[in-house]
């Protein structure tokens, strides 16, 4: 019998590095502007930054609660009822967790079993399907197309069958920077009604919208809430993504499935974060304000592009937006986006990649929370093509 080990297999083949990874190696080995990878060039706030240091040297460095310290849970509810209208119960209703791919994944393992169907619209985050394979379950691809990138709900009706467990939402949208409306909402609820259908909506950019549109969140309908995860980010709202930080709002029994997984994936998050956050989340200016730092930043980005002769798609949220450079070249995306790495020093993500068939609309992805310079040098480059 040989004792030569041969390896497990994989549990998720046809899966390699992401793409953001994979864009960002690229653009490093170019010395390319990366605007691929989807995280602020900027600091957090100076009070939270100083918020943070006060609790390392209060000593705040041990393991917090496994659902996350109270404090934080009980300014998060004060915090969903100020921006929604909407009353949770921090103790039974709110669990911290390591980012809101941590949320995600524990909310999928929490419901999938072998055989199950999770309806996931493309282009999607890639933090979807996988936790779905993993658990057994299938992923069911609905498109979404260009320019608007709005759910077709007469095509995920026709998609439900009897296996259909879960359906996976976004918005504000990653990459498209689209929302979801009354209208959408009210679709949606109309088509789970009667059904054993979770739902998880993604609003990790609850707070990053534009030209006077306001987040609608799912905490806000009553019928689709008691089925459903929220997942939210302060890593987004505080220009802090390192330090993964995210939430997940859900009915007491859903939170309690979620808390079962959670403890033994991470158990718990960082102390000292979580207090900082606590301290600044009574002050709800960075929030009411962020619509705005955002929007200068989209407006600056697009204003660079004037001259270019890629189309500018709509961007309502989120802080990415889309060019569509058919009007360029007939590449692949995945060509066009490596050849503006090597030949024009810029990196962007090709949308393809967020399509589970590889759809290819000649559209790249640009992450504009980035400093004024180096958007102004990202549209000169992209002006000259």
């Amino acid at each position: 019998m040989s004792n030569t080990a041969t390896g497990p297999g994989s549990k998720l083949p046809g899966i390699g590095i992401s793409i953001f990874a994979s864009m960002s190696q690229k653009a490093k080995a170019a010395s390319a502007l990366n605007l691929a990878i989807g995280c602020p060039d900027f600091s957090p706030p100076k009070a939270l930054q100083e918020s943070l240091k006060s609790h390392l040297d209060q000593g705040h460095n041990q393991y917090a609660p496994m659902p996350g310290l109270l404090r934080l849970r009980q300014k998060i509810a004060a915090k969903t009822l100020y921006s929604y209208a909407v009353e949770i119960d921090p103790e039974t209703e709110v669990t911290l967790t390591a980012g809101a791919t941590e949320a995600l994944f524990v909310a999928i393992t929490c419901l999938i079993r072998p055989g199950d169907e999770v309806i996931i619209f493309d282009p999607a985050f890639d933090c979807y399907a996988p936790p779905t394979q993993l658990a057994g379950g299938i992923p069911v691809h609905l498109p979404l197309s260009p320019p608007d990138y709005k759910p077709d709900w007469s095509a995920l009706r026709a998609a439900l069958t009897p296996r259909t467990r879960l359906i996976i939402l976004n918005t504000p949208h990653n990459p498209c920077g689209s929302l979801m409306d009354t209208q959408d909402f009210a679709q949606l609820e109309a088509i789970v009604e009667g059904t054993d259908i979770y739902l998880i909506c993604d609003e990790v950019y609850e707070h990053i919208v534009f030209d006077g549109h306001r987040h609608l969140s799912m905490l806000q309908y009553p019928a689709l809430r008691q089925r459903a995860f929220v997942m939210s980010s302060f890593g987004k709202t505080y220009h802090a993504t390192g330090w993964k930080m995210g939430y997940c709002v859900a009915p007491p029994e859903l939170t309690r499935q979620v808390r079962l997984i959670h403890q033994f994936v991470t158990f718990c998050v960082s102390t000292p974060v979580q207090h900082a956050i606590a301290d600044q989340l009574d002050d709800h200016r960075h929030c009411d304000e962020l619509p705005a730092f955002y929007q200068r930043k989209r407006d600056h980005f697009r204003q660079a592009l004037k001259g270019s002769r890629f189309n500018i798609l709509p961007c309502h949220g989120s802080y990415f937006q889309l060019l569509d450079y058919s009007a360029i070249s007939d590449a692949p995306d995945t060509e066009f986006a490596d050849q503006l790495i090597t030949r024009h020093g810029l990196a962007a993500i090709p949308v393809s990649a967020f399509y589970a068939d590889g759809t290819d609309h000649k559209v790249l992805r640009f992450c504009f929370a980035k400093g004024d310079e180096t958007l102004s040098r990202a549209g000169e480059i992209l002006c000259a093509i």
